[in-house]
């Protein structure tokens, strides 16, 4: 949801410096597990990503979903319960296909590992 550098939360290889008159936002996440983080849950929450030039949609269920979300969010990030209270119904298939041709991003939830 960010832009520009980031600063990870598990080792990656990451060798991305931080320069002189930049700034960062440092999120903490307090846990009483490990602190590691893994995939585990469906994922609800996203974002339209407008770099990304216009890309033809096939099916007319991803160009009508497209639509609430260029008409309900615009440049805000959004769950699958917002798509609901905007009048969507039935868009799992629609969702994946944005999401699939990078109009959509995804954003899962960050799960710690049990200590």
């Amino acid at each position: 949801i960010h832009a520009g550098k980031t600063v990870p939360i598990v080792k990656g290889g990451e060798s991305t410096r931080m320069e002189e008159d930049e700034f960062y936002a440092i999120e903490t996440f307090g846990s009483t597990g490990r602190g590691l983080v893994h995939d585990d849950m469906d994922c609800s929450h996203y974002m339209k990503n407008f770099e990304l030039p216009f890309v033809p949609l096939r099916l007319q269920s991803s160009k009508q979903l497209l639509g609430t979300i260029n008409k309900h969010f615009g440049t805000l990030a959004f769950c699958k319960r917002w798509l609901d209270r905007a009048g969507a119904t039935k868009y799992q298939m629609a969702l994946k296909d944005l999401c699939d041709k990078g109009i959509v991003e995804a954003y899962p939830p960050l799960c710690d590992i049990k200590g």
